[in-house]
C-alpha cells in the first residue's frame, strides 16, 4: 500500500467552497483502479489548512492511472483553483513502525 500526502492551503475565504467542491471530486478520484481510500482532515491550528491523504494499491495507480486519466482533469478543473500556493505532494511506503 502506499499513502499519498500533501498540505493543503486554501484561499482565505474559501473553505466552505473548497469543501463543497472536494465532496462533488470524490466520486472521480474513487473511480480509479488501485484507490483504497481518501480523506482530508481540517487543520485544528489554521483555518484554510487541510491535510490530504490517500491509500493506494500501487504509486503508478496514482501517478499514472488517476493522474493520466479524464477523470484527473475535471478533479483539477474543480479543485486546483483553491490551492494558494500549490502543494507538494508526497507518496510514502509501508509503515517502519505501527501501532
Amino acid at each position: 500500500m502506499i499513502l499519498e500526502h500533501a498540505i493543503l492551503d486554501v484561499a482565505p475565504g474559501e473553505a466552505a467552497d473548497y469543501e463543497t467542491a472536494v465532496k462533488e471530486a470524490l466520486p472521480l478520484i474513487a473511480a480509479t483502479p488501485g484507490f483504497i481510500r481518501f480523506e482530508i482532515r481540517p487543520c485544528l491550528e489554521k483555518p484554510g489548512r487541510y491535510l490530504l491523504l490517500v491509500e493506494w494499491r500501487e504509486l503508478a495507480d496514482h501517478t499514472v492511472g488517476f493522474r493520466g486519466s479524464d477523470r484527473y482533469q475535471a478533479w483539477k478543473n474543480l479543485l486546483h483553483r483553491f490551492y494558494s500556493p500549490f502543494p507538494l505532494v508526497e507518496h510514502f511506503g509501508s509503515p517502519v513502525v505501527s501501532s
